[in-house]
């Protein structure tokens, strides 16, 4: 599966990710590229507890276009 995820910056240096699909599953690192690695083993770690709670393993996102 692939998935789509933000990566930021916050004011300490720490690399924030998300993955907008899956409620809740967010990590960090102290590099960008420790931020993805981690990303990775949380959302399979999501996708884990969302079966086994029975809950959708995402939910909708879409891209829509805004003027600026």
């Amino acid at each position: 599966m692939n998935f789509t995820v933000t990566v930021d910056r916050d004011e300490d240096g720490i690399w924030i990710t998300e993955c907008p699909s899956i409620p809740g599953c967010i990590s960090q690192g102290a590099t960008k590229n420790e931020a993805l690695i981690n990303i990775k083993e949380a959302i399979e770690l999501c996708l884990e507890v969302r079966a086994e709670k029975g809950f959708p393993l995402t939910i909708e996102t879409r891209q829509i276009e805004v003027a600026a």
